[in-house]
């Protein structure tokens, strides 16, 4: 019988009790259903490659990942279920190869690779990296929050090998078949390179030359989206694509088999007979590179369960939808929210030097986020352009924000960055994979653009490509990634925030000028009375409120939605159409209803649209155009 803790560190053991158990019909979703009833009650116990040195945890244990999916690979051939027979005595048995990369079998058995029973099926590999602009506090939080357990090893439960292409098959006194599951091309059925134990059950790694065992020197490029990131990438193996089906950028956390076995690394051969095989495969050998790093650097991780995340607040549930989380979200709500509020409005307008209006517009981008598309339009978003920002102001607003929000990148505009950087994905053909930009961020992360960084020079053809981009990301949340021959658009939620001395190249949905009243030079001693003043107690509870509001539901009845629309027949007939434009109605209705939510209101109120219009028309009249 397992142990109680098996399914922690041995769970291909129970996987394959499960396939033993029912070889026909729903075995999967038993596997399914037998790990998330218990990760329900001991998902932190299980240990995070986020927070826990690969070195520490154990080959073929169950790890937790928490990540973005930045590219999506070809799904890959491999053997569903494999025929084992022993030796000795002849009997053969089933087993599964699901969750593994390399079969495996014991000494003195061998695997039946032309065997009628096996069974070859496919999985989708996803290539996840740590969330790119995840700020400090929230990886200190989750790893806080861990209870995981490192659980160091140096043995494995059965004799795993592998031979050479050009080996013919061992004597029968070995695991004469094991099969490593590399990835093939789709049309390709067989399993790829085969293991080999001796006789005396030494495990032997051959490759078809004498440098078989000299990996490359290069360390491989992990390409993540934004510089200067940190933490492991992954390659993420998912079964079942069409019931959890997953795009490139979304944010889950991955519950799964880990894999390192170092046969599973792109070694450096260059036999003819090696070249040959790539060349029958039509795999080049920069996709070889790039497809199977070094498992020490990139681990594999056979996907059991995924959790799509709705936010990577350490302080919240992870499921706000689910019983447990609503009451958290309904207790916050009634006993916090409104002191809460008052005290973060009270913050950004000591942050923005002193305006309060300023701080409200603030407080609305924070919470932006869209929640439908109409054709072209995404409803919801709220980009803000701060005009007459001093010198330097950029540089100690992003640290602020880095505090409080818990996805954040800051891009200075530079001249260096905007002709240099790549800010647009872009698809590499000969490695097979899309090499990422900073401009491949998951949705909810917050974009501060400071334009006053900006000195004169000359735009060279990338730079207008990247100032394009950036304002197809304002305008129309979307990035159309370069895939050389086309243009692909994905979709995107970024709340942007541009800092600008004078307004804006790039066009925002609200422009704001700044009106300070403290004195401009006094910006350090502002901020770093601020920061002193942020108590850990504030931070957590301005942290959940971003993340709470910008979630919570909201909708228009019919009541409010037909006094709205009376209201602006009535703006228009008073102000003039050209005045009062249909896009000017969008961008109100938007700060009504971002409003309300930073209120706990999940319905507009008479009330709260009479503070839009008059925000509206005080913001309106701050601009030069509109002063005598």
């Amino acid at each position: 019988m397992p142990g109680l803790d098996d399914w922690e560190n041995k769970p291909l053991n129970i996987i394959q009790s499960i396939f033993d158990g029912e070889r026909e019909g729903s075995w999967a979703d038993k596997v399914t259903h037998y790990f998330a009833s218990r990760l329900s009650a001991a998902l932190i116990t299980i240990p995070s490659l986020n927070d826990v040195p690969m070195h520490t945890l154990t080959p073929n244990s169950l790890v937790r990942y928490r990540c973005m999916v930045q590219d999506m690979y070809d799904p890959e051939i491999y053997l569903g279920v494999y025929e084992v027979k022993d030796v000795k005595s002849g009997e053969t048995y089933l087993k599964l190869g699901k969750y593994r990369d390399v079969a495996e079998c014991k000494s003195g058995e061998e695997i039946l690779l032309e065997s009628p029973n096996n069974v070859p099926a496919d999985r989708q590999t996803l290539y996840c990296v740590p969330i790119p602009g995840e700020t400090a506090w929230v990886k200190k939080a989750y790893a806080e929050r861990s209870q995981s357990r490192a659980h160091a090893s140096s043995s494995r439960p059965a004799a795993r090998c592998k031979r050479g292409l050009d080996e013919d098959d061992m004597p029968a006194d070995g695991c004469n078949g094991a099969a490593s599951f590399l990835p093939s091309p789709p049309s390709e059925t067989a399993a790829g390179a085969v293991a080999a134990v001796s006789g005396e059950g030494e495990q032997k790694r051959c490759r078809t030359s004498a440098v078989a065992g000299e990996a490359s020197h290069r360390n491989p490029d992990l390409n993540f989206p934004l510089p200067g990131e940190t933490g492991p990438a992954c390659l993420v193996k998912v079964y079942n694509q069409e019931q959890t089906p997953f795009k490139v950028n979304d944010v889950v956390e991955f519950v799964g088999v880990l894999s390192v076995d170092p046969v599973l690394a792109n070694f450096k051969d260059d036999s003819e007979q090696q070249q040959s095989l790539l060349d029958q495969m039509l795999v080049d050998e920069a996709e070889d590179e790039v497809h199977h790093p070094p498992p020490s650097l990139v681990p594999r991780l056979h996907a059991v369960i995924a959790y799509p995340l709705q936010h990577n607040n350490a302080h919240l549930p992870d499921n706000i939808s689910a019983a447990h989380g609503r009451q958290s979200v309904e207790k916050f709500v009634q006993t916090q929210l409104q002191e809460t509020r008052e005290h973060i409005i009270s913050m950004l307008t000591d942050a923005l030097l002193g305006d309060k209006m300023a701080a409200e517009y603030l407080l609305c981008n924070l919470i932006s986020s869209v929640y439908a598309r109409r054709d072209i339009l995404a409803l919801g978003k709220l980009s803000l352009n701060l005009i007459g920002v001093p010198d330097g102001f950029a540089d100690h607003f992003y640290k602020m924000l880095q505090k409080i929000v818990s996805k954040v990148f800051f891009l200075p505009m530079t001249l260096e960055n905007l002709n240099e950087v790549p800010f647009v994905p872009r698809k590499d053909y000969a490695a097979n994979r899309v090499t990422s930009g900073v401009l491949q961020l998951s949705e909810h992360t917050h974009l501060v653009l400071d334009e006053t960084a900006m000195q004169p020079g000359r735009l060279d053809a990338n730079g207008v490509r990247n100032l394009t981009a950036l304002g197809n990301l304002i305008t129309w949340q979307k990035v159309d990634y370069d895939f050389q021959y086309h243009t692909q658009e994905f979709q995107c939620n970024i709340p942007v925030i541009v800092m600008s001395k004078a307004k804006s190249m790039l066009t925002c949905d609200i422009q704001l000028y700044l009106q300070p009243t403290t004195a401009v030079e006094n910006k350090e001693s502002v901020y770093d009375s601020l920061l002193e003043r942020l108590t850990p107690d504030y931070l957590e509870r301005f942290r959940v409120y971003l993340s709470l509001t910008r979630l919570m539901d909201y909708a228009l009845n019919d009541e409010v939605q037909k006094m709205v629309e009376e209201d602006f027949v009535s703006l228009r007939q008073r102000q003039g159409a050209q005045q009062i434009t249909v896009d000017d109605f969008h961008r109100l209705l938007c700060v009504a209803r971002l409003l309300s939510v930073s209120h706990g209101h999940a319905r507009l109120t008479p009330d709260i649209w009479l503070r839009a219009k008059t925000m509206e028309q005080l913001r309106k009249a701050l601009a030069p155009s509109a002063r005598p």
